[in-house]
């Protein structure tokens, strides 16, 4: 049995957010049995997964020490001296500029340098942060995005931060994302891709179906940037925030991401990469704006952050308008 007594950076949230944060490499089927088994204890008492735990509760898991051990020996933040490219830092927030190629947290390769390892880090540095903290409130992503696409990645730096800002990404009425992207061929007017996705929970492939037959609605908006000789920049909002929804809808219509080696066309693909060593699928998280926010984080009400995109992806866009202007 592991017993944790709550501090007051761990309240205020789902036991079940909690122990699945605690046993971050455990299977979600496996924290979904010690519920199921009632397997962990609040101040003596069996709760479910809805209970909000409070400062100084006492949680109770009843796992084996071999069974901690192994879920808990790759949670180990990489030492590195990286650091991150900071858009904006305050007490609360953190957001950074992502280049691509880089995972946001931890793969399947245990020796690999992610976002995460370096904006801990970071934080550890400036002595924000205890990297021998396992289990204190551990600063933490709000959102995710491919290793292959660069860009803004925000990161709550408290409790209260973290959970507003992952309210604010589910529910998405009160902040907006924008993305820049390169896809295949001319598209000459700007629009709105209206088509439910469904992921494949096996294989990880995303895919367009009815929501009849298991697809959950997804809206894309975007505005034609720049027209190329057979390509066109377009500047992307997601108005719902499903996995890998800007790649499948493009894909969708037949202007796939250039680069994007699971929906794209691969021909194309290999032909761009020739010609312009480019390893990546082109699409960068550039714009993130707030509404009106309430909160703890009110003051950042009616403000938005822009990432520039990187040196190379820039000079693509400069030699396909020279192309163009011959």
């Amino acid at each position: 049995m592991k017993e944790i007594k709550i501090t007051s950076s761990q309240e205020n949230q789902t036991i079940f957010k909690f122990v699945k944060k605690y046993l971050s490499s455990a299977p979600l089927s496996f924290i979904e049995k010690v519920f199921r088994k009632k397997d962990v204890k609040v101040n003596g008492k069996r709760v479910d997964k809805s209970f909000v735990i409070s400062c100084d509760d006492i949680v109770q898991i009843y796992i084996s020490e071999n069974q901690l051990e192994e879920f808990n020996k790759n949670n180990e933040v990489r030492i590195t001296h990286i650091f991150p490219n900071i858009i904006y830092e305050d007490e609360n927030i953190l957001i950074c500029n992502k280049p691509s190629g880089l995972l946001v947290h931890k793969g399947n390769k245990e020796n690999e340098i992610t976002l995460t390892d370096i904006v801990l880090n970071y934080l550890s540095k400036k002595g924000e942060y205890n990297l021998d903290n396992n289990e204190g409130f551990i600063p933490g992503l709000a959102h995710r995005i491919d290793r292959n696409t660069s860009g803004l990645v925000i990161f709550g730096k408290n409790i209260k931060a973290l959970q507003e800002l992952e309210k604010l990404f589910k529910e998405r009425n009160s902040i907006n994302k924008f993305y820049l992207a390169l896809v295949n061929g001319k598209i000459k007017d700007s629009g709105i891709i209206n088509k439910p996705l469904y992921k494949d929970e096996k294989t990880g492939i995303v895919s367009v179906r009815s929501v009849s037959n298991g697809g959950k609605t997804a809206i894309t908006k975007y505005n034609v940037e720049e027209n190329f000789e057979k390509y066109t920049l377009v500047n992307v909002e997601l108005l719902t925030g499903r996995t890998h929804q800007i790649r499948v809808h493009f894909s969708s219509i037949d202007h796939p991401l250039l680069g994007d080696s699971k929906y794209g066309d691969f021909v194309e693909n290999k032909e761009f990469k020739n010609k312009f060593k480019y390893e990546n699928q082109f699409l960068h998280a550039h714009k993130v704006k707030f509404d009106k926010l309430d909160g703890v984080l009110s003051y950042l009400s009616n403000k938005e952050f822009i990432a520039p995109l990187d040196k190379k992806e820039i000079d693509i866009l400069q030699k396909l308008r020279i192309g163009k202007e011959k």
